[in-house]
């Protein structure tokens, strides 16, 4: 009304009737760097928080897994968006099922739960090229994480997808999401580019408003903070309960001098690598950090939730110091919530100390999820890998004089194979190999379809082969997964240089691009005639099963007893990689949720290496994270 009077206007705003900027029912997230705090809706406020990346965890959990947050006394949580799960190709999107970020926001707002989101583009989170898309690499020239122009069209362009569903979460709107990190650790990568966090900042506010509150995160390093933080963004920091809480501080300190103390992860765990130790970090060292952070008045993300790497496609990320190390399939990082969501002692711990600073909801913490030993399933032999070339590439093969990488061949995921024959007889064993950092990752190599051996990335690198002149050589290349964190994401897969047999490069390449999931996805091979195989059990091949629930389906382990190295699909479902002789990993965890109730579960594991000679698997109700086998290849 434009001319009410002042006695009606102060009647209404006492009604709340009718709200102004100012007043304290406008909802507001916002930084006070007076009081060093953060403000909700005018008042302090402090949030205890926890990760939670929904693409690891099945749907149908999802509400389980977030209960069990809340109930542990978390007042938000911190999810991460991962770009090349959405965007599959270029502009091609994909936000269904597992894949529905928004009902999983939706999810965490009917739960009470506040949200800081992560939408990258890049997150690292120990996933695939730290969630940047692989085809990223199929445009000539492209630099990652810079100005590079063809790098930043990509970005705009999947950023204009993705905010515009962010945008009416935030909280200022209704929603529940209070901020948005803007890249992630940006100062651990190499380029320092200001003018790409410049556009990033940019991007951000156009699409999502200027209210938003935006962050980065980083390490506590001098360095570290100078490459990773910009004006205009709030800088937090990173570390874990081995650190010094006042120095680690200090270091946010120098470069946000007034404002509220943000630790954005909080490592209560350590991830695993294949042929390492399974991490573990005691429940007493990380409640006591984090009662440490919390008397200094500090906001605090746990990275509490690992998962379970269930997905479509096996995306484990990989790191690189001083040599390519591959993360394990299983995300149990010796977790708060481990990865079937069963609370822990270090979830109670961590209860314990937040119910010392902040009220705990009323009512129990829902129990573990019922596990089933389904026991023994005895697999057969299906067909060797290099006999149904034909189901797994369709399209056929590709000529080339050398070999092409997979992104060359435009292949983002999984297995490629190389065919050529011996130009020559080499009666005498000759050296098979290739340039140094030009097997990526792994290579099966079969000489006249019979294995012969592996070679691998910055390990073994060279084989002794005889043969004849016009004898079959096959390499199936395996992308173990792409770079996740520091300084190089740009992981070229599959042959990068030419192989040469003592010293002589082989040329006249069929190459096959794969696509096992895809096949496996649509029933191959339980919907297939059985082949006859003639081979043994060594070399990549395909063994098939079934097993029945007994009337209900409850998440079980699978161990892999007497098997090598592999992939694992139950009903069409990708459940990753087991390495059963590099361990530490020895188990994979099957869901209930992907199991068959009332008939049976199909069983498909394709061997690389060797099968043991009775091929069976052992559902368990219990897994297996902390096992070093020594690798011996099966034999005839």
């Amino acid at each position: 009304p434009a001319r009410m009077g002042l006695p009606a206007l102060a009647l209404l705003l006492a009604a709340g009737l009718l709200h102004t900027q100012a007043s304290p029912s406008a909802r507001s997230f916002q930084l006070d760097y007076e009081h060093n705090c953060f403000r909700k809706d005018g008042a302090p406020f402090r949030y205890i928080s926890g990760s939670i990346h929904y693409a690891r965890v099945p749907r149908p959990a999802w509400r389980d897994r977030l209960l069990k947050m809340y109930m542990s006394g978390l007042s938000a949580v911190q999810v991460y968006v991962p770009w090349n799960y959405h965007e599959t190709l270029p502009g091609v999107y994909d936000f269904t099922g597992n894949r529905d970020v928004e009902a999983f926001l939706d999810l965490t707002a009917e739960l009470g739960l506040l949200v800081i989101l992560r939408p990258g583009p890049y997150i690292c989170a120990e996933w695939e090229m730290g969630g940047l898309p692989a085809w990223l690499l199929w445009k000539p020239d492209i630099i990652l994480r810079t100005s590079n122009p063809a790098y930043l069209a990509a970005v705009d362009s999947w950023l204009h997808i993705l905010l515009p569903k962010i945008k009416p979460r935030l909280y200022h709107q209704g929603g529940n999401i209070i901020s948005v990190q803007v890249e992630n650790e940006y100062g651990s990568y190499y380029a320092c580019d200001y003018g790409y966090l410049r556009h990033l900042l940019g991007s951000f506010r156009a699409l999502l408003g200027s209210e938003v509150l935006l962050f980065t995160t980083d390490s506590t390093g001098a360095e570290e903070l100078r490459c990773g933080t910009l004006q205009g963004l709030y800088a937090t920091v990173d570390f874990g309960p081995g650190s010094n809480v006042t120095e680690a501080f200090g270091a946010q300190r120098r470069v946000e001098p007034k404002g509220p103390l943000v630790n954005s992860e909080y490592y209560t765990g350590w991830l695993d690598y294949w042929g390492e130790a399974h991490a573990s970090t005691s429940a007493a060292w990380v409640a006591r950090g984090l009662e440490d952070m919390l008397q200094l008045g500090a906001n605090i993300n746990m990275q509490v939730i690992p998962f379970l790497q269930l997905t479509s496609l096996p995306w484990p990320g990989a790191d690189y110091k001083d040599q390519y190390k591959p993360v394990t399939t299983s995300y149990d990082y010796d977790a708060p919530l481990s990865e079937a969501g069963d609370p822990t002692e270090k979830l109670f711990a961590i209860r314990t100390v937040i119910s010392k600073f902040q009220p705990l909801p009323v009512g129990p913490m829902p129990p573990a999820t019922p596990k089933y030993a389904y026991g023994r399933v005895a697999l057969r032999k299906y067909a060797d890998l290099l006999d149904v070339l034909d189901v797994l590439c369709p399209s056929g093969p590709i000529q080339s004089q050398f070999p092409l990488t997979f992104e060359a061949l435009k292949q983002v995921h999984g297995f490629v194979v190389y065919h050529t024959q011996l130009p020559w007889d080499v009666p005498d064993p000759a050296m098979l190999g290739a340039p140094p950092h030009s097997i990526c990752d792994r290579g099966y190599v079969m000489l006249q379809k019979e294995y012969q051996g592996t070679l691998e990335r910055d390990r073994q690198t060279t084989l002794h082969v005889t043969g004849r002149a016009g004898d079959t050589l096959d390499i199936l290349m395996e992308n173990m997964g792409r770079i996740s964190f520091g300084t190089n994401t740009s992981d070229f897969k599959g042959l990068l240089g030419n192989l040469s047999l003592n010293s002589r490069p082989l040329s006249n390449w069929l190459i096959y691009p794969l696509a096992i999931d895809t096949a496996v996805q649509q029933g191959w091979p339980h919907a297939a005639l059985p082949k006859s195989s003639s081979r043994g059990r060594v070399g990549p091949a395909f063994y098939t099963g079934t097993f029945e629930t007994p009337g209900i389906a409850w998440d079980t382990f699978v161990k892999f007893p007497g098997w090598s190295k592999g992939v694992l699909w139950i009903n069409g479902f990708n459940l990753g990689r087991y390495w059963t002789c590099r361990g530490p990993q020895q188990t994979l965890f099957v869901p209930g949720s992907v199991l068959h109730v009332g008939h049976p579960s199909n069983i498909t594991v394709l061997e690389l290496e060797g099968a043991p000679p009775t091929p069976l698997l052992l559902f368990l109700d219990q897994p297996f994270y902390n096992r070093t086998l020594g690798c011996t290849t099966a034999t005839e």
